[in-house]
């Protein structure tokens, strides 16, 4: 049988035409693409803290804000007399999370209280050279513990079972635990804040910068930008929110700090921080300000 071999040519042309085409008009990665991937992998967000709300100023001299998470509220606490003077003015006060004041002296004949925190009914307050043990659903002082040779009791933490809390001026971290008085860490120079992360691990700010703690009191300094800090906050293990008292905060990241608020020209102060953990938002007492301030943190 005799084939032709024109059809095949023109087949085999065809064929070619098509391919070409398909190479040409087929799906591929333009210039205009491309720099739009490269644009999309360099967009980062940069840490901020914008203002969502303040409180009116009743809160005097407010030191420390405490966010409880079992009843959604706020607690503040109000130094109004001397930081170091056994007046009896001090308070605390309870505030909404939109910043109604809702119980101005929730808790009065206090001292100069600061740092707080809360294990099962009770939150613990420091107030000079004691801490203090208040039930949560009534505001009602149920003991108070004497800690011999406090001088300035500042920050308070929990793992939940122990309450952590620090000595600014004998440079001293003690916990409470079971009903006894303990002394975690010494030689602490100017330790103030403190917080406990969820696997137990103990963070400080003294004026060497943010430690991270062991079991047994030993360190590691794991930021040496922010000396003299204040207010402590853990996002998560590699990841902290910072004050100094002064009017700064900082976000701590791998080890890096980055400046997130300066208040320093305004004098507003920010002192004792706290936080919201689901909304991302940080709580700032003002100090001489008399009032709380909320931020929304992105970072």
């Amino acid at each position: 049988m005799k084939f032709s071999t024109k059809p095949a040519t023109t087949t085999l042309c065809a064929l070619s035409l098509l391919l070409f085409l398909g190479i040409s008009c087929g799906p591929s990665s333009t210039n205009e693409e491309r720099e739009e991937t490269t644009v999309q992998e360099n967009t980062t967000t940069e840490p901020s803290m914008e203002l969502l709300w303040e409180t009116s100023e009743e809160l005097t001299t407010n030191e420390s804000v405490h966010y409880e998470e079992s009843d959604g509220l706020l607690y503040v606490a109000n130094i109004e007399g001397g930081p170091d003077e056994k007046d009896g003015v001090g308070s605390l006060s309870k505030v909404s999370t939109d910043g109604a004041i809702l119980e101005k002296d929730w808790v009065s004949g206090l001292n100069a209280p600061k740092g707080m925190t809360v294990v099962g009914d009770f939150l613990y307050v420091t107030d000079i050279d004691r801490l203090v043990e208040i039930e949560l659903s009534t505001g009602e002082i149920n003991q108070t513990f004497e800690i011999e040779d406090a001088v300035f009791l500042n920050d308070a933490a929990t793992d939940g079972q122990k309450v952590y809390f620090s000595d600014m001026r004998t440079n001293t971290i003690h916990y409470l635990e079971d009903g006894n008085i303990h002394t975690f860490a010494t030689d602490q120079n100017s330790i103030n804040g403190l917080r406990v992360a969820s696997d137990g691990t103990v963070y400080g700010l003294d004026s060497e910068g943010l430690k991270q703690y062991g079991s047994d009191g030993s360190f590691e300094i794991i930021n040496d930008e922010v000396t003299g800090g204040d207010g402590l906050i853990i996002i998560d293990e590699d990841t902290f929110i910072a004050s100094r008292w002064g009017g700064e905060i900082f976000l701590i990241e791998n080890g890096t700090a980055t400046k997130i608020l300066d208040t320093t020209a305004e004098e507003s102060n920010t002192a004792d921080i706290g936080f919201i953990p689901e909304e991302n938002i940080v709580l700032v007492p003002t100090f001489f300000k008399n009032k709380v301030a909320a931020y929304q943190l992105s970072y």
